[in-house]
């Protein structure tokens, strides 16, 4: 089949695939779908007809057999491409994939793996996991899965991925390398389901400061942030560093959830307005146990859909300091509809806006995805990653919060405070080692090499005690490098030192059993956003 009369028929049958899908289609918000429900069955007579007699004409009378499935999975992404950025279609393996992280579990063997050397090396074994209680151990190599060399052969992380995951109560064979082993260690483990955590860390900077990290709206989120809150307050919390950054969204009614934990009774969280103007609303009910906490919330141009929502509504309350750079600017509803096949379809049905009436969704163009997607190149090329006053609103995106202070429409949500990309002290030096992963090799190196006395570590007083007894770190690093073919220009490895001591004490501390805590404790002092978020809390 070629040429026009090829595309056209595609689209014809996949118009009525996909009228047929909006039909049988679940749509987790119930109203907006009985909405579409109601306009599909208004249109259908008028379309039903001619949409048959096609269909007839193609089965009966066309040239050539043609697959339905076939012609489906090529037209609907065509269909929806020429609507808006966040329509999509999903075949069974992408929505398998896209679903998994926010599900908040998941069917595996239980290790952080990193493969920088071409080698799975185990940097973290999961507590009370299946491979903790076979024996696995951090820093080992894992050589064979089930005697099928992996080591060495350019498989790409998925691909390992699918070899160890799998349905628990299946056993999996691992041929491992341990330093100090002579030989390969054989070691079978039965796979369970791995918790998922959206709460990548929580910890406290300071006596009274509190930081919780979260990564994604997860099915877990809201019950994951209630336990961090608690456990910082006994801690002697009275102020919270919310970081968002490069959080892309996930599940709205986690957003709504959190949201209330720190909003008084009545407020407005945020609503939607579909096509035929039906507004929904959701408002705080007063039962959130931290409307007493002094926040900041911290965002950045990778801060998304959820993310922006929760900004929103905490920033359109007058509730919370908003800092950093102007978040993605995605406020459009999709409602996700499964197919039997495992595929689905997440069509827009409605768009957000704050408490104040901003629409959260940037401009775009229909059916020009290509400049959309490359929207925050253009920013970074306008300069706004590095200066608020490249940032330009017109006056009719002006809006104003109840106690009077200023915010924009248009896209996003702008910060209240404004820090740029931090690019001051980065030199070549440190680009070469940094690019070229050497300096994250040398912490899986040094991690190998210290794993007793890691492990050791019990909480962040000790590993930083640790690390600060070892007096040689730096320029054991520094002739690591030199030997991976970097030689050492001392004037640039000075300027970029603070920043380079730091990343590697908090990769390093990532492999001890502290992980994402430490991590962010050990990076805290070269973020500048943090740091201004601490400076904005202790005024």
């Amino acid at each position: 089949m070629k040429g026009v009369t090829k595309h056209l028929l595609r689209t014809v049958v996949l118009l009525l695939i996909l009228f047929a899908g909006w039909l049988v289609g679940v749509y987790s918000g119930k109203q907006l779908a009985n909405n579409q429900v109601r306009v599909y069955l208004n249109n259908y007579n008028s379309h039903n007809d001619k949409l048959t007699r096609v269909l007839s004409m193609i089965e009966t009378e066309y040239v050539d057999s043609i697959s339905r499935d076939s012609l489906a999975e090529l037209a609907i992404p065509a269909i929806l491409h020429k609507l808006d950025p966040h329509s999509v279609y999903l075949p069974p393996k992408e929505f398998e994939q896209a679903e998994e992280p926010l599900q908040g579990e998941f069917d595996g063997i239980g290790v952080v793996f990193n493969m920088a050397t071409d080698t799975v090396i185990v940097l973290n074994v999961i507590p009370s996991g299946p491979s903790r209680k076979a024996g696995v151990q951090g820093g080992d190599r894992i050589i064979k899965v089930n005697d099928t060399l992996i080591a060495g052969q350019k498989m790409s992380q998925i691909s390992v991925m699918k070899r160890l995951r799998g349905p628990r109560g299946t056993q999996v064979k691992l041929s491992i390398e341990r330093r100090d082993i002579e030989g390969l260690v054989d070691i079978v483990v039965t796979r369970d389901a791995i918790p998922l955590h959206s709460v990548e860390a929580s910890l406290m900077l300071t006596k009274e400061i509190g930081f919780i990290k979260l990564s994604q709206f997860s099915r877990t989120s809201y019950t994951e942030i209630k336990k961090a809150l608690s456990s910082l307050r006994s801690q002697g919390m009275t102020s919270l560093i919310f970081d968002l950054r490069s959080n892309s969204g996930g599940f709205l009614d986690q957003a709504i959830h959190i949201a209330n934990e720190f909003l008084p009774s009545g407020s407005l969280i945020v609503y939607t307005v579909d096509r035929n103007g039906k507004r929904l609303e959701q408002y705080s009910n007063g039962r959130g146990s931290s409307t007493d906490l002094k926040m900041v919330v911290l965002i950045d141009e990778a801060s998304a859909s959820s993310s922006e929502i929760l900004a929103g509504a905490l920033q359109d309350n007058d509730r919370s300091t908003i800092i950093g750079r102007r978040s993605f600017g995605k406020g459009l509803v999709q409602a996700q509809t499964p197919f039997e096949d495992g595929s689905a379809l997440r069509l827009t049905v409605a768009r957000y806006y704050t408490p104040t009436g901003r629409s959260i969704q940037k401009p775009y163009t229909a059916g020009e995805g290509e400049e959309y997607e490359h929207d925050l190149i253009d920013r970074f090329k306008r300069n706004e990653f590095f200066s608020a006053d490249s940032i330009q609103f017109a006056d009719s995106l002006r809006f104003t919060t109840p106690k009077g202070k200023v915010v924009y429409g248009g896209g996003g949500i702008m910060p209240d405070i404004f820090v740029p990309l931090d690019t001051l002290n980065v030199t070549k030096y440190f680009s070469e080692v940094s690019g070229r992963n050497i300096l994250y090799r040398y912490t899986i190196d040094y991690s190998d090499r210290h794993r007793k006395a890691l492990e050791g570590a019990k909480n962040l007083a000790e590993l930083k005690a640790l690390l600060d007894g070892d007096k040689t770190l730096f320029t054991d690093f520094v002739r690591y490098a030199e030997r991976q073919g970097v030689k050492p220009n001392w004037r640039e490895i000075e300027r970029s030192r603070k920043i380079m001591e730091a990343q590697l004490r908090a990769y390093i501390s990532r492999n001890s059993d502290l992980e994402e805590n430490a991590f962010y404790y050990f990076i805290y002092p070269i973020d500048r956003t943090i740091l201004r978020a601490i400076e904005e809390l202790e005024k």
